[in-house]
């Protein structure tokens, strides 16, 4: 016998072997993108029979049940702000911008961020993307949904919400073009519907091969209807890639701008502490952290559940974690330079805002969001708790949590210190408040449960050449 060392790839497999009967495959830092073994043809039956199955599994039934309770609050919340009014939240002089605001610009960042790793790291050909691309894509399109709710509630009277297009209207009049609200309502618009396209467009293959194994007349009609008509000829994928990779390219800007006229909005205004230039990359920053954190907070208890080790493996996972850490480290120079321009500028009502973030009542705020954000995300620098499932699901969730207050201080602080002292006032959520944020969790949650339950989580026909590639390289 020999005693040569074995080769990589045959220790992975023996790992792989002892794995298996163990019934446990944990990520490892060594970990490729993709694990030896699966074939297209069996990847494609893994993932449509999680699809195709008679009934959920029982995870997805806890999960789900909760989640659409929270989303019937959300109903429940609107229904009673339609007969009582905007009353109803914690808003008023000065602080007319509260969780609706607040709410809606952490939403719209979680959903920016699915964007960036779907249709960015697309047009740089990264082979991670193939396993998680499906994912980002769907949080991309519930994260839209639940940011599109707040601005059209906060309109006061959303039945008047049409005012915002641009139409001939009986009285000549046109929408202010100088308004940032305005920026924001066309970019919003613009990217939610890029958004519904893009992520159905990259369906439609997968949709075809659920349909063709499909057993039931009502699958078959209802994927068939849904795939449009794809079988797969030649003439229809050459079409598929150039329009996929064109709705990319349009994609990667769209995310960027639409992140940017957010932060403008603020930017726009003589509000203390809004009137700066660092805001658009400020909140660019703010959408990679958390986007990256949602993406984190999805795979890992998917790839165990659904039995996605093959695919979503320990290189994913250590990918996404140092995503996170740069991102991180991005936010946290644009926190210094937040600090360093308003001493600078030497405006007296900025400073005196300041000081109430971080010696005032609004301290736990700002260190609360300082700590989740950028502290807590370095311990990733240790190499083996990177493959910690626990750890990193805790240190994404207090991202979470840390953008959310972040927003909380951007907006709640600097309104509630207008530049006359005679206009300070207080904010103060009520339940209604705290229902609405709940219940656009509950959105969120119950269509990425959904969009797992009926739609193929892994993008197949692109996990299929990754595996082509992967095997015609090992066998040269």
């Amino acid at each position: 016998m020999s005693d040569a060392p074995a080769s990589p790839e045959l220790a992975l497999q023996r790992r792989l072997a002892r794995a298996g009967r163990n019934g446990i495959r944990a990520p490892r830092l060594d970990d490729p993108v993709l694990l030896p073994g699966p074939t297209g043809a069996s990847m494609t039956d893994r993932v449509c029979a999680i699809v195709l199955r008679e009934r959920a599994f029982l995870w997805w039934w806890i999960a789900f049940i909760p989640s659409f309770l929270l989303f019937a609050l959300l109903v429940v919340s609107i229904c009673y702000l339609f007969w009582a009014g905007i009353g109803i939240w914690g808003i008023g002089w000065p602080v007319a911008w509260g969780f609706a605001i607040l709410s809606y610009v952490w939403w719209i960042a979680i959903a920016s961020g699915g964007t960036f790793i779907s249709a960015l790291f697309f047009l740089v050909r990264v082979e991670w993307r193939t396993s998680i691309n499906r994912v980002a894509e769907s949080m991309m399109l519930f994260g839209a949904a639940s940011a599109g709710v707040y601005p059209i509630l906060h309109l006061g009277r959303p039945w008047f919400a049409y005012w915002l297009f641009f139409y001939p209207n009986t009285m000549g009049l046109w929408a202010q073009f100088r308004s940032p609200l305005l920026w924001d309502f066309w970019a919003l618009y613009t990217y939610v519907l890029a958004s519904v396209l893009y992520w159905y467009f990259g369906l439609l293959p997968d949709l075809a091969t659920v349909r063709d194994r499909a057993t039931g007349r009502v699958r078959q009609w209802v994927y068939g209807f849904f795939a449009l008509g794809f079988r797969g000829s030649d003439k229809q994928w050459k079409h598929f890639h150039a329009t996929y990779g064109i709705m990319a390219a349009i994609m990667a800007p769209v995310v960027v701008s639409i992140h940017s006229i957010v932060g403008l909005d603020f930017a726009g205004g003589a509000t203390v502490g809004w009137h700066s230039t660092e805001f658009p990359p400020f909140f660019v920053f703010g959408a990679l952290l958390s986007g990256f954190a949602v993406v984190l907070l999805i795979v890992i208890p998917m790839r165990r559940l659904m039995r996605l080790e093959d695919f979503i493996t320990g290189r994913h996972l250590d990918v996404l974690c140092k995503l996170l850490i740069t991102s991180s480290l991005l936010l946290g120079y644009a926190y210094m330079m937040d600090a360093f321009t308003t001493y600078y500028g030497g405006d007296p009502a900025d400073i005196r805002m300041f000081g109430v973030r971080v010696h005032g009542m609004y301290m736990p705020v700002y260190y609360g969001a300082i700590l989740f954000n950028i502290l807590i995300p370095q311990l990733l620098w240790i190499r083996p708790l990177r493959m910690r499932q626990p750890v990193v699901i805790l240190i994404c969730l207090g991202v979470i949590v840390g953008m959310w207050l972040e927003r909380y201080e951007i907006v709640i602080t600097s309104l509630h210190r207008p530049h006359l002292p005679s206009s300070w006032g207080t904010f103060h959520a009520t339940f209604w408040d705290w229902a609405t944020l709940a219940g656009t969790i509950g959105l969120f949650l119950s269509g990425i449960l959904l969009s797992l339950r009926f739609v193929p989580a892994i993008s197949m026909h692109e996990m299929r050449s990754l595996i082509g590639k992967q095997r015609g390289e090992r066998a040269a």
